[in-house]
């Protein structure tokens, strides 16, 4: 992967095994341009997608499952290319992929067993007693299960909707915004149960969130979409090891004249500069007097987007 910043850390997953893999995908609309775009998701690991509304994020996921043509590029799932699939075959494959989406979109008057059996019915793996176990696990069952969905609150909604989803038997899950509008109670039973569910080898999550506290705790790599471009894919532990400088102009101009974060973007405040970092220790270590706080995604995000390079 390439990115406009040559400093940025960014990951070779040519030889690692990926549930899910996109080889320079694109997608054009009037006004908007995704990609090429190529981003792998490896086995036993979860990828979180951040950026701006609009950037991107959610095209791509579409791209992925299939629900809008791409205009190029190649999706491979579990290893296989899906535009060389025969359609009984394509449809195996998809069997395995499971989608949880920000909203409840289930018919309004169906009830949570209504739900479960439109699955049962749709996906040949899914598992009614695993559903059972989950939905109790969630406290749907049994004090909701008459309940329908119009009358389920947001988080009940999703604790229905990733009960589905988990009982499929998927090996790989595609999430977008699935922790909006949680309450913080909700928003931790619905990590841990994703958490849990990675305990089983060979699964995937590739996440979109806003909510970055999220993926601090569960994602093991970041990949960052502005502007229909991916700008970083890298490790949580690269992001972690990331700083911003907070720094007066002249102290941004020796900066920029040496070799630590050269190619680094910078956001102006009144009196100072806040520098992306790519390695705090060494940015320490280099300039010892200098102030350098750790980075949050929050902050690399901003910078990222935000910040400029002269």
């Amino acid at each position: 992967m390439t990115t406009a910043f040559a400093s940025l850390p960014a990951l070779d997953l040519q030889d690692m095994p990926c549930n899910l893999r996109l080889i320079d995908v694109q997608k054009h609309y009037d006004g908007f341009r995704l990609g090429p775009v190529s981003l792998g998701i490896p086995r036993d690991s979860v990828v979180g997608l951040i950026g701006q509304n609009g950037a991107g994020k959610t095209t791509l996921m579409k791209g992925i499952l299939g629900t809008i043509h791409l205009n190029g590029g190649t999706v491979e799932l579990f290893g296989q290319n899906t535009s060389a699939l025969a359609d009984t075959a394509l449809a195996s494959l998809k069997e395995r992929v499971g989608f949880v989406s920000a909203v409840t979109s289930y018919p309004v008057g169906m009830t949570v067993r209504d739900v479960a059996r439109t699955y049962e019915l749709a996906f040949p793996r899914f598992s009614r007693s695993e559903f059972e176990r989950l939905a109790t696990q969630m406290d749907l069952l049994p004090s909701a299960a008459g309940k329908r969905v119009r009358d389920l609150s947001r988080g009940m909604g999703m604790k229905l909707q990733l009960a589905c989803v988990l009982a499929t038997g998927a090996d790989l899950l595609i999430m977008d915004e699935p922790t909006a509008g949680l309450d913080p109670i909700v928003r931790e039973e619905v990590l841990d149960l994703l958490r849990t569910w990675m305990e089983t080898g060979g699964r995937s999550i590739l996440i979109s969130s806003h909510i970055t506290s999220d993926l601090s705790n569960l994602a093991d790599y970041l990949a960052l979409i502005d502007n229909g471009q991916l700008v970083l894919n890298c490790g949580r532990d690269d992001v972690d090891a990331m700083g911003v400088a907070h720094l007066r102009t002249s102290e941004l101009e020796t900066v920029r004249a040496g070799s630590v974060a050269h190619d680094m973007p910078a956001l102006r405040h009144d009196l100072s500069y806040d520098l992306l970092v790519p390695d705090r220790a060494a940015f320490l270590r280099a300039y010892p007097d200098y102030i350098c706080d750790r980075a949050s995604i929050d902050d690399v995000m901003v910078l990222l987007v935000k910040g400029e390079v002269r």
